[in-house]
């Protein structure tokens, strides 16, 4: 069982846990001092991000126990179950509310009081949601070292990944709202207080499509990277006895655990020649040429001997393949 400390995500989603928990304290007193519509969005999107990264610390968690009778693959992917959950968390509680006021506001034609503390609220906001989301790409970094930050956003834990576009979205949200509020305090209208609430609320709506697109492709059963597929069909067909992969599944069942299961069609000449060299098999044919019953009790020894063979060729290139690739976990080779 794995270190709950040193599970993937764990660092990124206790900062961002703790930063958006004060953010949205501050948020929601700017809030009641102002009015400011764009400050309440930002205010529901923290509390929203705050619930959110409780769920997936409660993944984290739920995905480190070990394997039992029930789950012989282990409990990963609750994690990716947990992420989905916070992902529509943030697309019906951030988005949904956070646009639904910023459209009664405009038109209600709710009138905000802008004030010095307003703009420190939001920036001190800026400053923690800043160092979250540094936190959390560094601690994607730090998984995926030799990949590009592309790449390691295509491939990574998706805990991670979700705290990163959250906290890259609270980011880019506390930009609206400061220009949203900055605008309205410069022309005395409303109507861009507003306007920074609606956006606010259609950046989560993204985020969270993309978050759910994502989970929901783990828990459907994704396949393993196309690459290392690759790299595991070439190592399969480098042995003399296989003589083609009929077929070839993979799933990812956790970051960093995958289950591969292909068919194989075997090479019986092969098989025999390796047993022909085990064995001298002239001198046995020189004994049991001219005696039917002896022939008979060699080829039942020769039939018996196959499937165990066999079955150890087998396990040689499941344990090879395990060891060149630590990341798969469970591997099954049948036979066509």
């Amino acid at each position: 069982m794995k270190s709950r400390g040193t599970t993937p995500g764990t660092t990124s989603v206790i900062f961002a846990l703790s930063g958006n928990f004060c953010i949205a304290i501050l948020k929601f007193i700017g809030y009641f001092l102002s009015g400011s519509s764009s400050l309440f969005s930002e205010a529901v999107h923290s509390l929203a991000d705050t619930m959110n990264q409780g769920l997936l610390l409660i993944g984290l968690r739920r995905s480190t126990r070990a394997a039992d009778e029930d789950y012989v693959y282990g409990y990963g992917s609750e994690r990716f179950l947990w992420a989905l959950i916070s992902a529509c968390g943030i697309f019906f509680l951030g988005a949904g509310v956070t646009i639904y006021h910023g459209i009664m506001t405009i038109i209600e034609h709710h009138e905000a009081e802008i004030s010095g503390t307003i703009f420190a609220i939001l920036s001190i906001s800026l400053l923690i949601e800043s160092f979250t989301l540094y936190k959390a790409v560094q601690e994607l970094r730090s998984h995926h070292k030799k990949d590009t930050f592309y790449k390691a956003l295509q491939h990574g834990d998706p805990v991670t990944i979700a705290v990163v576009y959250e906290d890259a979205a609270a980011v880019l949200g506390v930009i609206v709202a400061l220009s949203a509020v900055l605008i309205s305090y410069l022309t005395g209208s409303f109507i861009w207080d507003a306007v920074g609430s609606v956006i606010v609320g259609i950046i989560l709506a993204v985020i969270a499509i993309f978050l759910i697109k994502k989970n929901r492709e783990f828990l459907m059963g994704k396949s393993i990277p196309e690459d290392i597929a690759e790299e595991i069909s070439t190592m399969l067909l480098t042995e003399p006895y296989i003589e083609k992969i009929i077929d070839f599944k993979s799933e990812v069942l956790d970051i960093g655990k995958y289950r591969v299961k292909c068919e194989i069609e075997f090479n019986g000449a092969a098989l025999i020649e390796e047993i022909m060299e085990q064995d001298d098999m002239e001198s046995e044919f020189k004994v049991i040429k001219k005696d039917f019953e002896e022939f008979k009790r060699f080829v039942a020894y020769q039939t018996n001997r196959v499937p165990r063979l066999v079955g150890r060729k087998i396990d040689e290139a499941e344990k090879k393949i395990m060891a060149a690739f630590p990341s798969v976990k469970h591997i099954d080779i049948e036979i066509n």
